[in-house]
């Protein structure tokens, strides 16, 4: 019987279950089973929904590009979004990967209001003088560090990158660390990805 959860990955911890330098992995957040794998990745410094399980089956159908399901983001960006801004993330912009250029797909932007996430540890550093913005970007593709080249290229560096949802998944009360154990087959509150 496969086995399937939805971890809230903290800030600063590999999506890996070995611990590598000062960076803690998985396995430091909750005693996964020893077949249970990550379905896919988010960078150490950041957080948010991350799904693991048994199931390769799954594992293929979420990471294979030609699937182009959709992975939503809630970033809090340095400065004031704009309208151009936000038009440029939806058609697409380029950035490099690998060292070469690549030119996003169309995606999902929006401004929003400040959500409510778990607290980060340590906390964004705050500066009096420098505005901040949160959007919502959601995307059919993920390419290494993809989010952050994708703000810095519109000329929003991001401060804070949190998940909030794969396809149409999410995590109801979120808390960093938090690990909910699913029903299989991979159903969650009624929703089936």
């Amino acid at each position: 019987m496969f086995k399937y959860f939805l971890l809230y990955k903290p800030f600063n911890v590999l999506s890996q279950f070995t611990d590598e330098g000062d960076k803690k992995g998985l396995g430091s957040v909750f005693d996964f089973p020893k077949d249970v794998y990550p379905v896919g990745r988010l960078d150490a410094d950041s957080e948010g929904l991350l799904i693991l399980t048994s199931d390769t089956r799954l594992n293929q159908k979420l990471l294979n590009p030609t699937n182009g399901h959709w992975r939503t983001y809630q970033i809090q960006v340095e400065g004031i979004v704009t309208d151009d801004a936000l038009s440029k993330l939806m058609k697409g912009v380029v950035i490099k990967v690998d060292g070469k250029e690549h030119y996003t797909r169309p995606a999902k932007a929006r401004r929003i209001e400040t959500p409510e996430l778990p607290e980060r540890f340590p906390p964004v550093r705050y500066r009096k003088t420098v505005p901040d913005t949160w959007i919502e970007l959601s995307l059919t593709e993920g390419k290494n560090r993809q989010v952050r080249k994708m703000t810095a290229a519109v000329g929003f560096p991001t401060l804070r990158l949190v998940r909030v949802a794969i396809g149409n998944i999410r995590m109801e009360n979120p808390a960093s660390g938090k690990v909910v154990e699913l029903d299989g087959p991979f159903v969650y509150n009624n929703m089936e990805l």
